[in-house]
């Protein structure tokens, strides 16, 4: 409706009619047209990490969390809450208020904890709604840097010798990092004993110092620790190689059909607003398409997704088809 004084002497009847029937009407739009307009209202914003400091999901989380502080003028606090493989932290986020001052960033365990545990206290697609796809990031096999094993090749060989007695690591049960070690062992015809630490750091700290042989950790935490020596890096996960680290030979040359990657999202408490939903979408993806925001993510070895919701829902719905079968099929549990 064109834009009019009320005191111009030259408004209609007619005028006056289209505006109270625009001022009704305006009443009758549904309530949520109006929360993109008020929020952020600039109080704080809580991303939740599921898992401890220093893994991939936090570090990824912490740089995407500091640029859409900065765009949307809220500071944004980072919890982490790691355990029961990132159950403890998603359901606090499942179970906050859906006022878009909840959000949780999530990986592989979001498509893989339903197969793996008996029950939980939330439900993946009941519960939540999805944001954006952030990225995809590959794996690193890694052992302590004074291993017998020199490659992939060598380090199967020694698995097939010790039977059970080789042990690997990762940040939980369901994680990618687990889940590269069963599929690792089906495909190997390898059996050695998984150990669930809370988070990669204190795996890797085991790793470091002999006690256990393998991880199949985030490229993005691991690589740093290979290039300085104090872990040897056998190969990567994905079937490519990566332009981050294009020295490190694929796994699937060793081993055909053996390709994993990491994937990072961000959800939100079930019953958000879906304008809200929609404003935090576009908005991380314009946060994915900063400069420095590339930079930083390229140099953790991560391809930069950007997903709208719908698009992370039928991925999350892939991922867990995929990821539920090999579950089922080797039997692995969380209890």
């Amino acid at each position: 409706m064109a834009s009019r004084r009320l005191t111009d002497v030259s408004l209609t009847r007619r005028d006056l009619a289209k505006g109270a029937l625009a001022l009704g009407t305006a009443g009758l739009l549904p309530r949520a047209a109006g929360a993109q307009a008020v929020w952020p209202k600039g109080g704080t914003i809580k991303l939740v990490v599921p898992f401890p400091p220093a893994g991939a999901t936090d570090v990824i989380g912490r740089i995407v969390a500091e640029k859409l502080g900065q765009l949307w003028g809220n500071q944004i606090v980072i919890e982490n809450k790691g355990g029961a493989g990132g159950n403890i932290g998603t359901d606090q986020a499942a179970k906050s208020a859906p006022d878009g001052n909840t959000i949780l960033v999530v990986s592989v365990g979001m498509a893989t904890n339903p197969y793996l545990y008996k029950s939980l206290p939330y439900d993946p697609i009941r519960d939540f709604e999805p944001v954006s796809l952030l990225a995809m990031v590959p794996n690193i096999m890694v052992i302590p840097a004074n291993h017998a094993a020199k490659s992939v090749a060598e380090f199967i060989a020694l698995a097939k010798a010790n039977p059970g007695k080789m042990t690997y690591g990762s940040s939980g049960i369901g994680t990618s990092v687990h889940l590269s070690g069963e599929l690792f062992q089906k495909l190997t015809g390898t059996k050695m004993v998984h150990l669930p630490y809370k988070g990669t750091a204190e795996a890797k700290n085991d790793l470091i110092a002999g006690r256990i042989d393998c991880i199949f950790d985030n490229i993005t935490a691991a690589l740093p620790q290979a290039r300085g020596g104090t872990v040897r890096a056998l190969g990567i996960t994905t079937a490519k190689r990566s332009t981050l680290a294009p020295d490190l030979v694929p796994i699937n040359d060793t081993v055909p059909g053996f390709d994993v990657s990491s994937w990072f999202a961000l959800f939100v408490p079930a019953k958000t607003p879906k304008d809200i939903i929609a404003k935090m979408s576009a908005d991380t993806k314009t946060v994915l398409a900063d400069p420095s925001v590339v930079d930083r993510l390229g140099k953790l070895g991560a391809e930069i997704v950007g997903s709208n919701p719908a698009e992370l829902g039928s991925f999350l719905k892939a991922e867990s088809d995929k990821w539920g079968s090999l579950i089922k099929e080797v039997g692995a549990s969380a209890g």
